[in-house]
């Protein structure tokens, strides 16, 4: 079995994205589970041809796409996809679309589906601080889990889903009072989820929902 864990270049006007720097520290293997990693670019459209590149270059049973959250204290495993791009701030190419689908004519959302619950529960059981999160924003984020999701759809045989991490240390320093998290913490948890996807199709039925 292989997974594809993919990563997004710094962006927003940061040196450094944890994302990136996770994926230059993750195993090549778990178990039988190999692992591939990819860059993303932090590009509206351009993220979606790396990507299905990737995708024809590995053909990965599982798909988990990573990227950094500023101001989120916990490892958010995505529950939802939406069809939409409309970014407050400029990509790394200058591009600003609002209100633009990420694929005309696609479907307004789609779900992930990698355990997330089980994910979460493991996560938690190792001590990491993790939830199941409802949005994914609608910057190059969201843009790419869609295109990802969407991917997945069209081809078959592919689960997938969306990771976004907290701030490192470094980062938070220019803004105190914002939550972070320790690169090995983030790298651990990337590795339980792949393991944890890897061992089964199933999700947990547990109430991880939001009151708002």
């Amino acid at each position: 079995m292989k997974a594809l864990v993919t990563g997004f270049d710094p962006f927003g006007g940061d040196t450094v994205n944890p994302a990136l720097e996770a994926l230059a520290r993750l195993k090549p293997a778990l178990g039988p589970l190999t692992i591939v990693t990819r860059a993303i670019p932090t590009v509206f459209g351009r993220a979606l041809d790396v990507l299905a590149q990737a995708l024809d270059e590995t053909r990965p049973d599982l798909v988990l796409a990573v990227g950094q959250a500023g101001g989120r204290a916990a490892l958010s495993l995505e529950r939802v996809a939406i069809n939409i791009d409309d970014a407050r701030i400029a990509d790394n190419d200058g591009n600003r679309p609002i209100d633009q689908p990420v694929v005309a004519g696609g479907p307004a959302a789609y779900f992930a589906s990698l355990p997330i619950k089980a994910a979460v529960q493991a996560l938690r059981n190792a001590g990491l601080p993790a939830i199941v999160s409802n949005t994914a924003g609608t910057f190059v984020c969201n843009h790419l889990f869609y295109g990802l999701m969407h991917q997945a759809a069209l081809r078959g045989g592919m689960r997938a889903g969306f990771l976004h991490i907290p701030y490192l240390p470094q980062q938070a320093l220019r803004d105190p009072g914002a939550p972070s998290m320790a690169i090995e913490h983030i790298v651990q948890g990337i590795e339980i989820i792949l393991a944890i996807a890897a061992s089964r199709g199933d999700d947990l039925l547990l109430p991880e929902g939001a009151l708002s």
